[in-house]
């Protein structure tokens, strides 16, 4: 099917009532701006369809409008995407206040299993199976969170990359460090069983990443407007543990109150 034959029949309705999209040879492919790539193989009438009706449940999921895109042949199916947005008041990184507290939205590591079931590294049963790939696919964003964070969040960060790394990143060109109680850090009901069950370790699965939770801190004073705040949202929240002097080094406390290392603190990308 040509190019142009594809994006008239899958893709160019999902712009149709968006005065900003982009009136070009391509017109449209995806969130914002989409480049994608494949062959007769990956674009398949059903896949096409698929890639489509997904589109369009996003779209409307999250408030958002098709602007451009292109399509070109390739051996591999591939998508790069470009979302564009706007906004007068953010919240940055490397605001974090000594003797913060820190806290983090959700639970952290299914994502993780998830994908480890996916490369075949660990046989669960087909509940777990579903429930773990679920949240690897379809992860939990907190959308109707982020105005509200302006009310009492210095800094903050999504958890893309693991727990640490991105706690690092969220501090790292102050001179301040963290203490964090891995008891405190929050995990599923199912996660907690397969980790009891396996005699796994919790801090292999709570910084890998994919996890797409809300990290922030915020001043000890803002605590009880933090937990009327997500009570009345039904967000999940829990305090892990605070800002220190950069005096010291970050600490990372387990269960028995003792420092432990870590080896991988999550994702970094090595060019």
């Amino acid at each position: 099917m040509h190019e142009f034959d594809i994006i008239k029949r899958y893709f160019s309705k999902l712009s149709l009532n968006n005065r900003n999209s982009l009136n070009l040879n391509d017109d449209v492919f995806f969130d914002r701006s989409k480049k994608g790539s494949g062959n007769k193989k990956t674009f398949t009438k059903s896949n096409l369809k698929k890639i489509s009706q997904s589109l369009k449940q996003e779209q409307k999921r999250f408030r958002i409008h098709i602007s451009g895109g292109d399509t070109v042949f390739s051996n591999k199916l591939s998508f790069t995407i470009i979302c564009v947005g706007f906004s007068s008041n953010i919240i940055f990184r490397n605001k974090a206040k000594l003797y913060d507290d820190i806290y983090v939205t959700g639970n952290l590591g299914d994502s993780y299993m998830g994908l480890r079931i996916l490369k075949k590294k660990v046989s669960l049963r087909k509940d777990f199976n579903e429930y773990f790939l679920k949240k690897y696919y379809l992860p939990e964003l907190h959308i109707n969170l982020t105005k509200k964070l302006f009310n009492f969040a210095n800094t903050s960060i999504d958890i893309s990359d693991g727990l640490f790394a991105d706690l690092d990143k969220l501090i790292n060109k102050q001179r301040l460090s963290y203490k964090v109680n891995m008891s405190n850090i929050p995990i599923s009901k199912n996660l907690k069983k397969i980790i009891l069950l396996r005699k796994l370790k919790k801090i292999n699965f709570v910084s890998r990443g994919d996890d797409y939770q809300i990290l922030f801190t915020a001043s000890k004073k803002k605590s009880r407007i933090i937990k009327r705040t997500f009570k009345s949202l039904g967000i999940k929240i829990s305090k892990i543990g605070n800002i220190c002097s950069g005096a010291q080094k970050s600490q990372i406390i387990d269960e028995k109150g003792n420092k432990i290392a870590i080896k991988n603190k999550g994702h970094f990308h090595n060019f």
